[in-house]
């Protein structure tokens, strides 16, 4: 039987409450998401992503949680002919993915949906490519995300995922905790006067399944030829599984 608490990061709360707290969470640091993820990793962040949108092809394309646009406006960048579906549970990070589609001028095959990545609102088989960044360690059940990402894939379409993971390095491991919980929830008070919310986004990383365990997670959700490369030590991970 399920239990009917789940983490959010260190605390445990009620299943049901997660989903609206992890929207207060973003809601807060939407207007300086991006701002806050060049200061937290010195703009590192930058360099991932555009290896993970090395593994997107030209198609029919669903970005998960990508609110603000940044992967969806590489891919589209990339791929001008791709059609993308930005999904994002968060209307405040929705409405900053729209105004810098607008300044960007990248708008013309991009549609944003306001919907719960657990309760995609797309039929079978409908996208050939499926994206997620540093999202997917913030839904309540993780395994309902990823079956819904293979529901929503055609046969053969690919399920990519950019996330934080475990460093597989000791020594790094204690130098990357200390600058993770002394100095990024400090970063989020001086930024946006907000400790608790970056204090919840450090915890949650360390809550998210290492490499290995998120691997097998993926390949129990049907996808095939699932493997990892991990990035900057281990710091974060780009995951990969076929339909």
């Amino acid at each position: 039987m399920e239990s009917s608490k789940t983490h959010f990061g260190f605390k445990q709360v009620d299943r049901d409450a997660k989903v609206g707290l992890v929207k207060e969470i973003f809601s807060n640091v939407a207007p300086k998401y991006d701002l806050m993820n060049d200061l937290m990793s010195a703009g590192i962040h930058r360099i991932w992503k555009k290896k993970m949108v090395e593994e997107v092809g030209c198609g029919r394309v669903i970005d998960v949680a990508g609110g603000t646009g940044d992967i969806a406006f590489r891919i589209a960048r990339k791929f001008p002919e791709a059609r993308i579906d930005v999904v994002d549970i968060n209307p405040e990070m929705l409405a900053v993915g729209k105004a810098r589609a607008v300044d960007q001028n990248i708008f013309s095959n991009l549609t944003f949906t306001c919907a719960d990545g657990e309760q995609l609102p797309f039929p079978d088989k409908t996208f050939d490519f499926f994206t997620i960044a540093f999202g997917i360690r913030n839904f309540t059940n993780i395994g309902q995300a990823l079956l819904e990402a293979h529901r929503v894939l055609k046969p053969g379409g690919k399920f990519i995922c950019l996330e934080f993971s475990k460093v597989n390095d000791l020594l790094l491991q204690k130098i990357y905790d200390i600058y993770s919980f002394k100095l990024i929830p400090k970063i989020g008070a001086v930024v946006l006067n907000d400790r608790e919310s970056y204090q919840y986004l450090v915890e949650s990383i360390r809550k998210f399944p290492p490499q290995d365990e998120f691997k097998k997670m993926i390949e129990k959700a049907g996808f095939k030829n699932a493997s990892y490369q991990n990035l900057t030590f281990g710091t974060a991970a780009i995951h990969v599984g076929t339909k």
